[in-house]
């Protein structure tokens, strides 16, 4: 499925609907996770607003971890990439589906000129996505990012890290057993969307680790969302990166 797909981003082939051919598994059946989801919330009403302004030379895309770039990890915004030119268009809750829709039929792209996107998506998508389907829905947001901007280059980061420590149904959906390999597994397979031309891979969740292997709540507020701390570390892993992309 994962090669096949490859073959269709390369190509820029569009199946009937829009959909790649990333939305489908070994046995042709829907990828789930490469399915758009409707978000038209008040977030995403607000990020049209934010968007009609036009310019962004980045895009940020993701869920509640990008979203609060905006709030717990503003100081580090405003210092490392707000003089970029960057748009944060994270919400709260998105799995990749959702970002598909919101780049696709949402139109948050539309009004920007991005010349590099960061994408870093995945954490919400429930366990029965499986995580070359997880990997399949990354693909397709990467896909649709091609097709509307040609000249773009994408920043795909691995999903970070998180503990069992959280207590949500989220966590107790997944088990304790799986939630760690499940990440790996997801990264493994991101890791091969990585052309060293207009999409890059990078993983920099051992970055969020202490020196145990553990996750402190200094960097984790709560096991899964970043603190201050955990942003400055997440800048300082991908400015030099983003700048290049830049040029």
């Amino acid at each position: 499925m994962f090669t096949a797909a490859r073959r269709v981003l390369a190509a820029g082939v569009v199946l009937a609907g829009g959909l790649t051919l990333a939305v489908f598994g070994e046995d042709s059946r829907p990828n789930p996770a490469a399915i758009p989801l409707n978000r038209d919330n008040a977030r995403h009403q607000q990020l049209l607003k934010l968007v009609a302004k036009g310019g962004g030379d980045i895009v940020f895309l993701g869920d509640s971890i990008t979203e609060r770039w905006d709030s717990t990890g503003g100081k580090v915004w405003r210092e490392v990439f707000a003089p970029l030119k960057a748009v944060n268009l994270g919400v709260g809750g998105d799995q990749t589906g959702h970002v598909l829709w919101r780049i696709r039929e949402g139109k948050e792209l539309e009004p920007l000129t991005p010349r590099v996107a960061v994408v870093l998506i995945g954490i919400n998508n429930p366990v029965a996505h499986r995580p070359e389907e997880v990997a399949g829905g990354v693909e397709a947001i990467v896909a649709e990012l091609k097709k509307q901007k040609p000249d773009i280059k994408v920043l795909v980061l691995g999903v970070f890290p998180c503990s069992l420590r959280r207590q949500d149904k989220a966590v107790q959906r997944i088990g304790a057993a799986d939630l760690q390999p499940r990440v790996k597994q997801i990264n493994a397979a991101l890791a091969k969307l990585h052309d060293g031309k207009s999409i890059f891979f990078k993983d920099i969740g051992d970055r969020f680790l202490e020196e145990d292997g553990g996750l402190s709540q200094q960097v984790m507020s709560d096991y899964l969302h970043l603190g201050p701390k955990g942003y400055q570390i997440w800048a300082d892993a991908i400015k030099e990166d983003v700048q290049k992309l830049l040029r």
